[in-house]
């Protein structure tokens, strides 16, 4: 036990790290960051865009920066590939990285 009467349960020692960065550097040096935030991108999809598109996307995945998305509403793909730009902006801004440069509807 420390003799210091102002230690709590919040306070750190010099040269700890919390968990998150931890994760993060391991993430970088094993340079796995880029998958790491795919997989993120496929889990939270229904989070990101709405149960309403998440129920009618039947497969999701990326590939070289391409996000490639199969719908089983024709209407959707259509007004999904007029927003493009706009789902390429929300997936990007979720994810906190340049995920992905394009998206691909099947």
């Amino acid at each position: 036990m420390t003799n210091n009467k102002y230690v709590t349960a919040t306070s750190r020692n010099p040269g700890t790290t919390t968990v998150k960065e931890a994760f993060d550097k391991l993430l970088q040096v094993y340079k796995l960051r880029g998958r790491f935030n795919e997989t993120y991108l496929e889990a939270y999809w229904g989070r990101m865009m709405g149960q309403a598109i998440a129920s009618r996307t039947t497969r999701l995945y990326v590939r070289e920066s391409t996000l490639y998305i199969e719908l089983s509403s024709a209407p959707l793909r259509s007004e999904l590939v007029n927003a493009k730009q706009k789902v390429i902006q929300l997936v990007n801004k979720e994810v906190g990285s340049e995920v992905i440069s394009d998206v691909v509807f099947i």
